[in-house]
């Protein structure tokens, strides 16, 4: 019972943190296409949000409740696919880590120039491209991680 529960528990925060990337993404991309200061000042606050209450928590638990299943399934922490999966894991994470940042910035930079009446500083759109690519480096890992999970070898 204790391996179908943090089995569940594991899917249900990779499900979380998969998704809430991923929507995150998809929201902050088309507010920042729209050029509308509120609406990606609006995206831009809801963002950084969903980091702290949906994306940190769940980076915490993946690796936890992953390290616990191999440790219950007894695979050894050598397998090749699990290798993997940890280095793409962490790959994941050193993307992550400086999109908080920019997302912070980010957030600052809109809400400035909202308060102030103002466009976006260039400043804003060079964070921008820094967002994108290290999300576009991000993302396949994740989906690489994804299949690695579901093709374990037995």
């Amino acid at each position: 019972m204790t391996y179908l529960l943090i089995k569940w528990i594991h899917i249900l925060s990779s499900t979380v943190i998969f998704g809430t990337g991923l929507g995150s993404a998809f929201w902050m991309f088309v507010a920042n296409r729209s050029k509308n200061v509120p609406a990606i000042a609006f995206a831009a606050r809801t963002v950084v949000l969903a980091d702290w209450l949906f994306i940190a928590p769940t980076a915490v638990l993946q690796p936890l409740t992953g390290l616990y299943l191999v440790h219950l399934a007894g695979y050894p922490l050598t397998a090749p696919w699990l290798m993997a999966s940890v280095i793409l894991y962490v790959f994941s994470a050193a993307c992550w880590l400086p999109v908080v940042w920019i997302q912070i910035r980010m957030k600052q930079l809109a809400n400035a120039a909202l308060a102030a009446n103002e466009p976006l500083p260039a400043q804003y759109w060079a964070f921008d491209r820094w967002w994108i690519i290290l999300g576009s480096l991000a993302f396949p890992a994740f989906i690489v991680i994804f299949w690695l999970m579901v093709f374990t070898p037995s």
